[in-house]
């Protein structure tokens, strides 16, 4: 599968720049994610790159006849009406595997938002991993993955340096592209 990814990324134009730490265990947070093209685009970007993650996706595409699929990709089940501890339980994930790569979109939803979730911040502190980040920039056409950092648990300074990060980005469908900012 690397080898079709990487032709298919450079067929459609695409450069990908891979500086993820060499660690067992990290949140890799994904930005901006404005349209559907966001997974196929990841998921060329995991096989040409051969990178063993997990993503959070909704609880609706599990449930189809194709969650097998999504299962099969690494993919774990957000079910949002259900009231449950979604940080708490991916803590717990973290604790209990040798390794793990959490991929996750800050924002939540395709749609514009004033804020990001936290929620990712919250796992990747609690968890004590490395937070790394992931560019899906279509005005370059390019991936950028790396600048991993500890958490600090000053959430507000921290997006300064994830703010630095995304400058510039853009996604496919901009107008659906927030500020790169949590609430106050």
């Amino acid at each position: 599968m690397s080898w079709i990814s990487k032709f298919i990324l450079k067929i459609l134009g695409w450069q990908v720049i891979n500086e993820l730490p060499d660690e067992k265990k990290y949140m890799l947070i994904a930005a901006p994610h404005t349209s559907n093209w966001d997974f196929p685009l990841g998921l060329l970007v995991k096989f040409s790159e051969k990178i063993k993650l997990n993503y959070l996706g909704k609880g609706a595409l599990f449930d189809s006849p194709f969650g097998w699929f999504f299962r099969a990709l690494g993919g774990i089940p957000v079910y949002r009406k259900k009231k449950l501890n979604m940080v708490d339980q991916m803590v717990e994930q973290f604790n209990q595997r040798e390794k793990m790569i959490l991929a996750m979109s800050p924002e939540g939803t395709r749609a514009y938002l004033d804020f990001w979730k936290s929620g990712f911040y919250h796992i990747a502190y609690k968890a004590g991993v490395p937070i790394a980040m992931g560019t899906l920039d279509f005005g370059n056409k390019m991936v950028r993955l790396g600048n991993a950092f500890m958490p600090t648990g000053n959430i507000h300074e921290d997006m300064k340096i994830i703010g630095e990060f995304f400058a510039g980005v853009k996604g496919k469908k901009p107008e659906n592209q927030g500020p790169i900012a949590v609430k106050p």
